[in-house]
C-alpha cells in the first residue's frame, strides 16, 4: 500500500490536466438575479406612481399616455395639497407652484382629488395651477369602471 502511494505522488500526468483554467463564464445565476429583480420592480412599479391615498371618483375616459415632465398634485379627503408625495402648508401652495421646475411649456400636470372633496375646493386648486401659469392640467380618475349615470336633466327634474 506504501508503494502505491508513493508511486502516484511521483507522476504529474494526472494531476496536470484536471487543472486547467476554465474559458467559459457561467451565466445561470447572473440570469436568476435578474429575473429576481425583474419581478420586483413590476410588483413595486404600480406602487410608486401614487404615494397619497386618495379615493379616486369613477370614469369611462381612455388613460393618457406617461409624460416624462409630469407633476402630481394630490388632494386627500381633509382637503390637503400635495406636491408629488410632499405635503404643502396651508396657504403655501402659490409659492410651492413657482418652485416647479419648468421646460419648454411646463411640465403636465396630473391633478388626483378625493371624491368627497368639494367641488370648490379642486376648483380652488386648479385657480392656483392657472394663476401659476400651469395650464396643461389632467384630472385622474378610476378608469375603465362603470360611473354614476348621467343625468341629463336638472337636479330638481328628480
Amino acid at each position: 500500500m506504501a508503494m502505491s502511494l508513493a508511486s502516484s505522488k511521483g507522476t504529474r500526468r494526472g494531476r496536470g490536466r484536471s487543472r486547467r483554467p476554465m474559458s467559459e463564464i457561467n451565466v445561470t445565476p447572473f440570469v436568476d438575479v435578474m429575473l429576481v429583480l425583474l419581478i420586483i420592480f413590476m410588483v413595486t412599479a404600480p406602487l410608486l406612481t401614487a404615494g397619497v391615498p386618495i379615493e379616486l371618483p369613477d370614469s369611462r375616459a381612455n388613460a393618457l399616455p406617461q409624460e416624462a415632465q409630469q407633476v402630481s398634485i394630490s388632494i386627500d379627503s381633509d382637503g390637503y395639497v400635495y406636491i408629488d408625495d410632499t405635503q404643502i402648508a396651508v396657504g403655501g401652495l402659490p409659492n410651492a407652484l413657482e418652485n416647479i421646475p419648468r421646460q419648454g411649456e411646463g411640465p403636465d400636470i396630473t391633478l388626483r382629488a378625493d371624491r368627497s372633496l368639494d367641488y370648490g375646493r379642486v376648483m380652488a386648486v386648479m385657480g392656483e395651477l392657472n394663476r401659476a401659469g400651469l395650464n396643461r392640467i389632467s384630472l385622474v380618475t378610476n378608469g375603465g369602471q362603470a360611473s354614476a349615470p348621467v343625468n341629463p336633466g336638472s337636479s330638481s327634474e328628480e
